[in-house]
């Protein structure tokens, strides 16, 4: 850990038994931009599950839906989020679609030490927030917003069930909701 780090890390006090905190939440949500705050300030490191299925397949995400369907995807999805879970001091991104599948709700929930945050907004606020994304284009789901719309509406009660504890991001820049998360874990 860098001096930088260990004095940014050193300001805030986390309960010993967090190992890891976990971003869950819509796309749009920010789990990543803040995720990498949250990692930055603890000097931990910062697991993106989105990338880490990236890595380990040499392809992109859309690429592995285009070439081999939603449900290849989720299972190495799982992969990854299973190896991340056994990490010591990280924040782990996970993908919009992962609390939605069971097995991954259940390592979320039975793994000691982990702090599942929901990071949450109304869907319009996150449908915008993805639309200005660098990259938008790519997301064939942003083409229509009503099929957003639901995916959103069926996932939520499953962000919410896994979720330690949720965060209002409506009102809030990146640095803000890092902010406010770590003043909720170490109160």
């Amino acid at each position: 850990m860098t001096a930088m780090n260990q004095a940014a890390s050193s300001t805030v006090a986390l309960p010993v038994t967090t190992r890891r905190i976990v971003l869950t939440g819509f796309m749009g949500a920010g789990k990543s931009t803040v995720g990498g705050l949250l990692a930055a300030r603890l000097g931990w490191a910062l697991i993106d599950i989105d990338h880490q299925v990236e890595r380990a397949t040499g392809t992109t995400i859309q690429q592995i839906f285009d070439t081999q369907g939603e449900a290849a995807f989720r299972q190495l999805e799982s992969v990854a989020i299973a190896r991340a879970m056994a990490a010591q001091h990280a924040i782990i991104a996970l993908g919009g679609g992962a609390p939605a599948v069971l097995t991954n709700r259940l390592l979320l929930e039975q793994t000691p030490g982990t702090t599942v945050v929901f990071l949450d907004a109304p869907f319009p606020v996150l449908f915008d927030r993805c639309v200005l994304q660098e990259g938008a284009a790519v997301r064939p789901v942003l083409l229509d917003p009503a099929a957003a719309a639901a995916r959103f509406h069926q996932r939520a009660p499953h962000y919410r069930r896994s979720a330690t504890h949720r965060i209002d991001t409506e009102d809030l820049q990146p640095a803000q909701t890092a902010e406010a998360l770590l003043q909720l874990l170490s109160a």
